[in-house]
């Protein structure tokens, strides 16, 4: 019977000093993650979106701003950006009445994996790819009357850095949209605080007849988001 190989490599931690090492870790952890859970188990809209069954407080975001804004009539095409896990989804398959023969129709896209939401159509794929735009335009199947985009690049703590990423994010966005909406078409996105570029913001007022900025309630007080919402599209 051959003899087993010594160890190799440098000096090994003792058990005591691994042991605290993780305790460590996971009191940092549990900081951290008891502060989210607090949060989320007294927040009236996590609470809420449970009970009518929307896959995140998001969705009440988007029904605050249509309820404002009145853009999610029954029978309009929507393509929803940055859609996982699905609450804006749902919203607008309930509210452009996606499930009726004679409905609207839903076509939601993101990076990350998601699951089917009724009476919408579920993508997985990057739209910043090049190829995400023709990808939407077959499922979609003609023009679209509402654009929407919750997408968020990850935040750095950086303010400028995450102010030009997520105005950055808003132009993409925008480009798609105007390239997909039908006249009198609308535009709905997440920028933050402080509004967006001037050069977005030209944009978007030679290109829509009205474009307003907003910070529905369900949106958290300390979050630096805000939505614009342009609403009358002209196509050049």
């Amino acid at each position: 019977m051959s003899q087993g190989k010594k160890p190799t490599g440098g000096p090994r931690k003792t058990g005591s000093h691994m042991l605290n090492e993780r305790v460590l870790t996971a009191r940092k952890r549990t900081v951290s993650s008891t502060r989210w859970l607090q949060r989320q188990l007294n927040d009236p809209f996590v609470i809420e979106a449970k009970r009518q069954g929307y896959r995140s407080r998001a969705a009440f975001k988007l029904i605050q701003l249509d309820d404002r804004f009145h853009f999610l009539r029954p029978g309009k095409r929507v393509v929803d950006l940055g859609a996982a896990p699905g609450g804006w989804t749902q919203v607008a398959v309930q509210r452009v009445k996606a499930l009726d023969a004679k409905g609207g129709k839903v076509v939601g896209i993101d990076i990350l994996e998601w699951a089917p939401v009724a009476g919408a159509i579920v993508l997985t794929h990057d739209f910043l790819d090049d190829a995400a735009p023709g990808i939407l335009k077959d499922a979609l199947g003609g023009p679209a009357d509402i654009v929407l985009s919750d997408m968020a690049a990850p935040t750095t703590g950086h303010p400028p850095t995450d102010h030009a990423r997520i105005v950055h994010m808003c132009e993409v966005a925008l480009d798609f949209a105007m390239e997909v909406l039908a006249p009198g078409g609308t535009f709905v996105a997440k920028v933050f605080k402080g509004g967006t570029e001037r050069t977005l913001l030209d944009l978007l007022k030679k290109s829509f007849e009205q474009v307003r900025h907003a910070k529905p309630p369900a949106s958290r007080a300390e979050s630096a988001e805000t939505y614009v919402v342009a609403m009358g599209f002209r196509p050049k």
